[in-house]
């Protein structure tokens, strides 16, 4: 039997990105080329990737779908750096998104990527003018090996949906359009009668929850309990059903 292990991680704001130290103009810092023993930026977020490289390390995934990711050199910058470089993880794929901050969600597979779909191009219905997806749905297929001489292909859909930054009723709508169109594209690929009999996983931020509470229902509650999908989180026992710890004590 073949088994695949899929990981999906939030890994906040993956930069390669630098602070300019006080009273250093960025226009003019470079205007004499660098200087060695004088440093005038530092790199942002070297403690956090040193986190999310232990965590990773400990998923051992064989695909791993990330969240905001800069872009794809990036991501192959931190591969190299902390995940053993592309001999552990030879295949890559991410496409440039709709985040303001240029976040985007990307994948990193032990196994072939075979074909890679974005949907940033999507409009919201309720508002035109808008990008539907506030990064993307990215659809990858992996190529997974059933056996030496028989090979299946498993379609996976990142996603990272609107988050709850203004009300989580105020930002809900955009979260079930998001999950609704996720739906369609899930059905338009593999069909309306039973989607589900085919390989395929959707997975990523989706930054809500099921349970309702005083802002109301969940916004993506019609994907998580749609019929062709099974929702793995609800085989851990209900302790382990979490995906954040907010430590209040301090």
């Amino acid at each position: 039997m073949t088994t695949l292990r899929l990981a999906t991680f939030n890994v906040e704001n993956l930069f390669a990105r630098w602070r300019f130290k006080a009273d250093v103009d960025p226009a003019t810092a470079n205007t004499r080329g660098w200087i060695v023993d004088q440093t005038r930026f530092e790199e942002l977020g070297v403690d956090d990737k040193a986190i999310t490289e232990a965590a990773v390390q400990e998923l051992r995934a064989d695909v791993l779908c990330l969240q905001e990711v800069e872009n794809v050199d990036t991501l192959k910058h931190f591969r190299a750096q902390a995940l053993g470089g592309r001999s552990e993880y030879p295949y890559v794929a991410g496409v440039d998104g709709n985040d303001p901050r240029l976040i985007d969600v990307a994948v990193l597979s032990k196994l072939p990527i075979t074909r890679i779909r974005s949907y940033q191009h999507l409009m919201d219905p309720a508002s035109p003018a808008a990008a539907l997806f506030s990064r993307d749905c990215l659809e990858v297929d992996i190529e997974v090996e059933v056996n030496p001489q028989q090979t299946t292909s498993v379609t996976l859909f990142v996603n990272h949906f609107k988050s709850m930054l203004g009300g989580r009723a105020q930002t809900r709508g955009k979260r079930e359009r998001q999950a609704k169109k996720v739906m369609d594209i899930v059905t338009d690929r593999f069909g309306h009668e039973a989607p589900g009999d085919h390989p395929f996983v959707v997975l990523g931020d989706l930054n809500d929850y099921l349970e309702p509470d005083g802002d109301g229902s969940s916004g993506i509650d019609q994907l998580v309990t749609w019929g062709q999908i099974e929702n793995v989180v609800s085989r851990l026992p209900e302790e382990d059903q979490w995906t954040h710890y907010l430590d209040d004590a301090g």
